[in-house]
């Protein structure tokens, strides 16, 4: 799961990084708020750049963080927003949660503690999509990572499931290579060439090959329904 930081302190931004991905995230740090805004408007509809969390520092350079908070609501994505500040006026929280922050914690924190946010407010943007994606015979369950085919469960990886979930909850919209990678893999992942190529392979394999549909020098898209 790719998590955004936004932190200019060198120290917090490793000792986050690392701390992060120890329990699995895929931590994509930047230090400054112009690096954030670009990243959060790379790629994807509602402007939230692919991430499922942004952990955001207020006192930034370039541009503040709060700025950057306004401008991603402004688009309206619903990508949780953690801020991470030393700010502890009760002033600044409730100017931090009434811009679109869904949580603020103050500096120093414990880091079982930011765990702990991060955890919960995952857990309440998996209950915002609940809903079950049917297209055809196939339904995709977000909640239980479950998919079914004629009411058969479908085993899939976590990154075929999370490619079949980007498709297929944007029909008729065409994803490139880039959009797709971004989606499924970190920053500082090494990526192979043909890797999206092999997970579309394998899920139509298992699904039958019209699921995916190539658009020649373009990129992909859900296909028939099955």
């Amino acid at each position: 799961m790719r998590l955004l930081l936004v932190e200019d302190d060198r120290m917090i931004g490793e000792s986050l990084v690392r701390g992060l991905g120890d329990d699995g995230y895929h931590v994509d740090w930047v230090r400054d708020g112009a690096a954030a805004s670009a990243a959060l408007a790379n790629g994807h509809a509602g402007g939230d750049g692919g991430f499922a969390l942004v952990l955001l520092d207020w006192g930034l350079p370039r541009q503040d963080g709060l700025s950057v908070l306004k401008e991603l609501r402004a688009r309206h994505s619903l990508v949780p927003v953690l801020m991470i500040t030393a700010r502890d006026a009760v002033s600044d929280r409730i100017e931090g949660l009434d811009a679109g922050a869904d949580d603020y914690l103050v500096k120093p924190f414990a880091l079982a503690e930011l765990k702990a946010r991060i955890r919960s407010l995952l857990r309440r943007q998996e209950a915002r999509a609940t809903a079950e994606i049917v297209h055809g015979g196939l339904v995709v369950d977000p909640v239980r990572h479950e998919v079914r085919l004629h009411d058969n469960r479908v085993a899939l990886t976590p990154r075929e499931f999370s490619l079949l979930r980007v498709l297929i909850s944007r029909p008729g919209v065409i994803h490139s290579r880039a959009q797709l990678e971004q989606s499924l893999y970190g920053w500082n992942e090494a990526i192979e060439s043909n890797v999206i190529e092999v997970i579309i392979h394998t899920v139509r394999r298992k699904l039958g090959a019209a699921i995916i549909e190539n658009v020649r020098g373009v990129g992909w898209r859900i296909g028939q329904a099955p």
